[in-house]
C-alpha cells in the first residue's frame, strides 16, 4: 500500500516524504476521522521529531488536493478522513465514535442535476455530510442522550 501513497503524492505534485506517507497510512488504517492532534500523537510513536504545525500543513495540503476529506463536526474541531471511494457519494459521520461510512445513492447524482438546472450552471464538486449516531453507538448511548438544537446540531444532554 505504501507504493499507492507514493503514487498519489506524485500525482498531486507533492514531495514523497516519510511523514506524509505515515499520515496517509495512519488515516487509511483508522477507518474513522481523526483530529490533527490525534494524528500527531500517532506520528510521535514513529518519528523522534515531528511538530504539530507540520501535521496541520500536510493535512491542509492533502485536503486541498482532494486526497483527504475534511470532516465538519459540531464540536468545532478539525477532523480528517482518508476516503478510498472516488465514486459520487456522501459521508455519514458518527458523532460519538467518529466512524465514517460512505453513502452511495443515485439520488445524489439526481440532486446535482436538479441543482444545476435550478442554477443554470455546472456543479464541479460538492460536500454532503450526514451526522448522527451509528447503530453501535445508538445502542450503547440510546436515543435520549442527544437532543436537536434549534440550529440543527445535536447536543449532549446530561
Amino acid at each position: 500500500m505504501k507504493g499507492d501513497y507514493s503514487r498519489i503524492l506524485k500525482e498531486i505534485n507533492l514531495k514523497v516524504t516519510p511523514k506524509r506517507l505515515a499520515i496517509l497510512e495512519i488515516l487509511a488504517e483508522s477507518f474513522c476521522c481523526m483530529t490533527p492532534d490525534e494524528i500527531w500523537r500517532k506520528l510521535k510513536e514513529r518519528f523522534n521529531k515531528v511538530g504539530l504545525p507540520t501535521v496541520y500543513k500536510n493535512l491542509q495540503e492533502l485536503s486541498e488536493c482532494g486526497v483527504l476529506s475534511s470532516v465538519i463536526h459540531p464540536d468545532r474541531k478539525s477532523y480528517y478522513y482518508f476516503c478510498r471511494n472516488k465514486l459520487n457519494h456522501c459521508h455519514f459521520v458518527c458523532l460519538s465514535c467518529h466512524n465514517v461510512e460512505d453513502i452511495t445513492s443515485s439520488k445524489i447524482a439526481s440532486l446535482q442535476k436538479n441543482i444545476e438546472g435550478l442554477l443554470a450552471g455546472k456543479l464541479l464538486s460538492h460536500i454532503l455530510q450526514l451526522n448522527g449516531l451509528c447503530k453501535n453507538c445508538l445502542k450503547n448511548h440510546g436515543q435520549k442522550s442527544l437532543k436537536r438544537s434549534k440550529y440543527g446540531h445535536n447536543r449532549k444532554i446530561g
